[in-house]
């Protein structure tokens, strides 16, 4: 089958469905200056609508302007963060932000090329902020429009590839409108969010369903390609719940980079080291006892991560003091904000619940 939709028709079609169908109420089009646009398109990337709201929704009553984020010290974004996963996306905001503060006179810059160059961004990203916010013409690729360019012209190979990348940034650039810029960047997005889905497409509901290759051909799962498989590696690490008499339990802050960067945790040690010794030499603590607790599984991106909780009752030694800054006996009866991986956040549940149950 040919694709017989000229791209007048396309986003016509395309914006009739929006018109009728699409979301229009979400927080950050209300008010969708650049900055609020843009903590909404990052927080969105790989995550979605119905698990970003309420994480907007607090980011924003705390980070009103780009200034107060970029004030902000890392560790109260990422606290924020907590739970949305992806932390590199909390890291790069902030960041972005002392940017702009320090570089644009606190004004995300509204030219496409000094957009997507900082961190964070990128030329999807920098579209979309720019067609939202102040009604620019830009294509956008995100995942949800690769999907549905994808079907509508059946585009073998994975978009991973540079050759299908640029084969889609043509026909997103090709569809994009004259005029209505904003509405059409939304409601591609939300054809592919709501209808053009991944696993169950609706395509009974799809303005463009007529004229799609893949509908066409009865494969709309064949596209676009997924990735090549790859077996994920297994990581495997040792936390210590060090906890003292007062039911306090030692936290560090991971290296700003890597995984969970910035984010605070429990102590590691190597697997074969001997438990006593190590946390004698390196916390300055004595262990009066421990528990191995069952491998907690923890699946990132590109590795699963095995991780083996030891419950250890210390004392710490009194010519011992912590001298860093990036530890702490955080008190579980009374936490304070800070930046929790989720396992990290699972793991002093249980700890909590099973130190009320001894007193």
């Amino acid at each position: 089958m040919n694709t017989t939709l000229s791209p007048q028709a396309f986003s016509r079609q395309v914006l009739d469905w929006f018109d009728r169908h699409g979301r229009h109420h979400l927080p950050w089009q209300t008010d969708p200056t650049p900055y609020r646009v843009w903590v909404s398109e990052v927080m969105l990337q790989q995550t979605q609508v119905t698990t970003v709201v309420p994480y907007y929704q607090r980011f924003m009553a705390q980070f009103p302007g780009i200034i107060d984020l970029a004030n902000a010290p890392l560790d109260q974004v990422l606290a924020l963060w907590s739970g949305l996963g992806y932390y590199a996306r909390a890291r790069n905001l902030h960041r972005t932000a002392g940017i702009v503060r320090d570089q644009y006179g606190g004004q995300l810059p509204s030219d496409i090329d000094s957009l997507s160059a900082l961190p964070g961004i990128g030329r999807s990203t920098a579209g979309a902020i720019l067609a939202l916010s102040l009604g620019q013409r830009q294509a956008i690729l995100d995942g949800n429009v690769k999907r549905v360019l994808a079907r509508f012209h059946a585009v073998e190979g994975w978009p991973g590839r540079s050759a299908v990348t640029r084969q889609l940034w043509q026909l997103a650039e090709q569809y994009t409108p004259t005029q209505r810029f904003a509405a059409y960047t939304q409601a591609m997005m939300d054809l592919g969010a709501m209808v053009c889905t991944r696993r169950r497409p609706q395509c009974h509901a799809c303005p463009l369903a007529e004229q799609c290759e893949a509908h066409a051909q009865g494969r709309e799962h064949a596209y676009p390609a997924p990735k090549p498989r790859r077996e994920k590696p297994i990581r495997y690490i040792r936390m210590l719940l060090l906890c003292s008499p007062q039911h306090q339990v030692l936290l560090e802050q991971r290296p700003p980079s890597g995984v969970w960067g910035g984010l605070w945790s429990f102590p590691e040690c190597p697997m074969d080291a001997d438990i006593p010794t190590w946390c004698r030499e390196h916390y300055g603590v004595a262990v009066q006892d421990y528990q191995t607790w069952a491998t907690l599984r923890h699946t990132l991106s590109h590795f699963h991560l095995e991780i083996n909780p030891v419950y250890i009752a210390a004392q710490p030694l009194a010519d011992r003091v912590m001298a860093s800054d990036r530890q702490v006996w955080y008190n579980m009866d009374q936490p304070d904000a800070r930046g929790l991986a989720a396992p990290v956040q699972r793991l002093l549940t249980t700890l909590a619940h099973n130190l009320r149950g001894l007193t």
